[in-house]
């Protein structure tokens, strides 16, 4: 997997090698929900140079393309947004979400 993000090499760890050691049991119901349209209206973008995943990228017209299903559950993208209502966000249904297989 290629990943191209200013996250790629964070702490001399590649993108990829970070998600090599974590294994995800995706919910059907998303853990967190992104309203895009609060995000047309944000600057700071905070989100997208927080998430140590990268799972949150700009789009073209301004707006947040968000995927949860590689998310790390550490709650930075709930901590760093001040865009009210952007974000909601809770833990996955029981026996979902990330395992990580090192540490």
């Amino acid at each position: 997997m290629t990943q191209s993000s200013p996250h790629a090499h964070r702490a001399g760890v590649s993108f990829e090698d970070r998600m090599a050691t974590v294994d995800f049991r995706v919910a059907e119901r998303a853990h967190i929900v992104v309203d895009t349209s609060v995000c047309l209206s944000c600057e700071l973008r905070s989100c997208v140079h927080a998430c140590p995943a990268a799972l949150f990228v700009p789009t073209d017209d301004g707006g947040i393309l968000f995927n949860y299903e590689q998310c790390f559950e550490c709650g930075t993208c709930y901590q760093v947004c001040d865009a009210p209502g952007a974000l909601s966000w809770t833990y996955p249904e029981g026996g979902h979400g990330v395992a990580f297989r090192q540490g």
